[in-house]
Parts: structure tokens; sequence; C-alpha cells
């Protein structure tokens, strides 16, 4: 099993719009990604910080993660999504108290199925119990409020990864006063489990010599995904013929390259400026 301290900065997220200034809450880590052996349950340690000055009661909530049609997050019932790890996920304690400026350790039990194989996805929330503000509504009805803080959790089946992805419809913008080259595409993820893809790109001259390379930030995929992505350069190249090389690096060793002639038109006088 492992959990990756860099992606963990996907994370932290919290669904709660309005916050009392008494309660604040942090959950650590704010997503674990992690690897395991089908049929063989293990353990991941969470714990909750109470940085307000008030002690906060909080209870946990599990749930799916998957996407819609507009990549936008889905937060189902365990089960409801195609791979639902939530199901399979129990809490210890469910119920607790933090007092102020202290934290409480939790673990969470994953007890997979033996059949597991590729990706699972879940969320662990942590909410709090709705508190009394000084605010009211148009009725004269005093306001309630309350956190809910999440943890991502994706889990893989070891040794039953199966990647691929496409790379298509690629556009390339040449650079030009104040504006960057860009290159984008369509990413789809047809593996059986989640990846993070870089873009990596290198700008090659008519003699075959690297003159500019960039990289995109990594982006998550859940199987099935499609979205877009993109590589930015920013800088000057003179006016010719170009060949951008596109890497898409992903599943840790696995490469879709692809390439794209273009041309830097000769500059004005007008846009020369």
């Amino acid at each position: 099993m492992k959990t990756s301290p860099k992606l963990a900065l996907f994370a932290l997220f919290t669904l709660a719009t309005t916050i009392s200034a008494a309660q604040s809450i942090g959950l650590a880590p704010a997503q674990i990604v992690s690897d395991f052996k089908p049929g063989v349950a293990f353990e991941q340690e969470l714990s909750v910080a109470n940085n307000g000055g008030d002690a906060v009661e909080l209870h946990v909530q599990i749930t799916d993660f998957w996407y819609n049609e507009k990549n936008e997050k889905v937060f189902g019932a365990p089960g409801t999504s195609p791979r639902s790890a939530a199901n399979w996920i129990q809490f210890v304690p469910e119920k607790f108290t933090v007092a102020a400026g202290k934290s409480q350790k939790m673990k969470a039990i994953i007890t997979p199925p033996a059949d597991a194989r590729g990706g699972y996805y879940a969320v662990l929330f942590v909410e709090s119990k709705p508190v009394i503000t000084n605010k009211e509504t148009e009725d004269g009805k005093r306001v309630f409020t309350n956190m809910r803080i999440g943890c991502l959790v994706l889990l893989a089946a070891k040794n039953s990864e199966a990647y691929n992805v496409s790379v298509n419809e690629l556009k390339l913008v040449p650079p030009g006063n104040n504006q960057a080259l860009t290159l984008s595409f369509l990413l789809d993820n047809e593996s059986n489990t989640h990846v993070f893809p870089m873009a990596r790109l290198a700008i090659l001259n008519p003699d075959h010599k690297l003159v500019a390379k960039s990289e995109s930030e990594l982006k998550r995929f859940l199987p099935g995904q499609k979205d877009s992505m993109k590589v930015e350069w920013n800088g000057d190249l003179n006016p010719g013929d170009y060949t951008a090389v596109l890497s898409v690096i992903y599943g840790g060793t696995h490469v879709e390259t692809r390439q794209i002639a273009f041309t830097v038109p000769a500059r004005t006088a007008s846009n020369s400026k």
C-alpha cells in the first residue's frame, strides 16, 4: 500500500458554505491514494483537528465518488457509482467530540472483495453538529450552520491495472503578441483505474534541435473519464516552421506521443510594435 504526498495536493475540499467563527476544523490527509490486495482488509489513519474556540461534535459519513457528463464531482449513495468503494469502508469511531485546540485520530477500515480489479472510489466526510448563529431568516427564524470536510479515497487492486489512454483533437496556437504558445487536446482514460497524466511539450526547429520545452500540471482522470488538457509555453520563436512533440505520461511508465507541425508567421510592421 502507498499514499502519495505529492498527489495529496489535489485535495481538501469543503462543502459547507457558511461557517461560524467559533468553528474551524481540518482533516488530514486530504486524499488517500493506495493500492490493495483483493480480499485482504487494511487500515488508513486520519486525524481531525479542531482549530476553533469551542468543542465540536462530529460524525462521519461515507459516499461514492464519481463524475457526470459535465465532469462535475458526484457524491452518490454508497454502491450507486460504477466503481464504488464506499461499502468497503468503516470508520472507527463514527461519532466523537474534539476539544478546542485538540485533535482526534480515527481509522478507516477498508475490506475489499476478493474479485476486485482496477480502481475504486469513495469520499470520507467528517461533519459537525449544526450550531446556532446570530443570523435570522426573513421570517425571523434563527439560522444554524455546520461544517463538512472530506478526504477523497482512490484505491487500486494490485497487479490488476490495465492502462490505456487516447489523445485526440490536438489544437496548437502559436505564440504571438502577449500570447503564449498553447497546445490543447482531449484525453480519454480507457484504463480500468485512475490516472494522473502530465503533458510534456518539446518544440523542435527544422534541424530537429530542441528550442523550447514545457510541461503541464497533473490532472486526475477516473476510469472512462474524458476531459481536455493543455500545456503552455511562454516565450518567443523566430518566424519559421516548427514541430511540436507532445508526450503524455501516465500510469507511471506509460507514454502517448503526438506530433504537430506549425508555422510562426513573419512579423509585419503592424504586429511587431
